[in-house]
């Protein structure tokens, strides 16, 4: 299996941008069959929610392997830190992988999926539901990230912070605001030991 750093280096060979990536996402979620969630119908009820616990929508996922920036800088966070939880869904694996083989290859799509499956703790959910958002409820998260205008707008903050316990941030602003210091202190307790795990890995 390739490290993200072997992954990383292959991607580079691409010219792809976040656009990019956004279209590219819309286009995989316009044209996918309903019933191809038909296997995620039988779901866990939700757990309970937690600051350590964060959902990446796909266009995240994808950027962060294809465009690097923000995208990276919010996720390399969570693979130096052991304590916190990246969520994820089949779906949301799939959306990203499918992505990453549109803009790229499908070689590149399978191996960054072999990889992100061993990384990410999976959640399932119902069929219909918007991944992302069926990932964050049923598995807890306190923290969403998107590039879509739609989940990052105040209205969708408002609709979000009403029914459920999770805001949905930009990369960018996830990046800024992580404090592995004082989240270790509230999730773990203690001192905080610094970085457990290399991000390229």
């Amino acid at each position: 299996m390739d490290s993200w750093r072997r992954l990383f280096d292959r991607a580079d060979g691409w010219d792809v941008d976040e656009a990019d990536v956004s279209a590219a996402l819309s286009t995989v979620r316009d044209d996918r069959p309903a019933a191809s969630d038909a296997a995620e119908e039988r779901s866990a009820p939700p757990v309970d929610s937690g600051p350590a616990r964060v959902v990446a929508d796909a266009d995240v996922l994808a950027a962060d392997l294809l465009v690097g920036g923000d995208a990276r800088r919010a996720l390399d966070p969570l693979r130096s830190h052991s304590w916190t939880t990246l969520l994820s869904s089949e779906r949301l694996l799939s959306d990203a992988e499918a992505v990453i083989a549109d803009l790229t290859d499908p070689d590149l799509a399978r191996d960054w999926r072999e990889r992100a499956a061993a990384w990410v703790d999976l959640v399932s959910h119902p069929a219909g539901d918007h991944p992302a958002l069926a990932t964050a409820y049923r598995g807890g998260a306190m923290h969403l990230l998107s590039f879509d205008d739609r989940l990052l707008s105040a209205k969708a903050g408002a609709t979000l912070g009403s029914r459920l316990s999770v805001s949905a941030r930009h990369p960018r602003a996830f990046a800024t605001l992580f404090d592995a210091e004082s989240l270790y202190r509230e999730v773990v307790g203690g001192e905080y030991p610094g970085a457990d795990r290399d991000p390229r890995e």
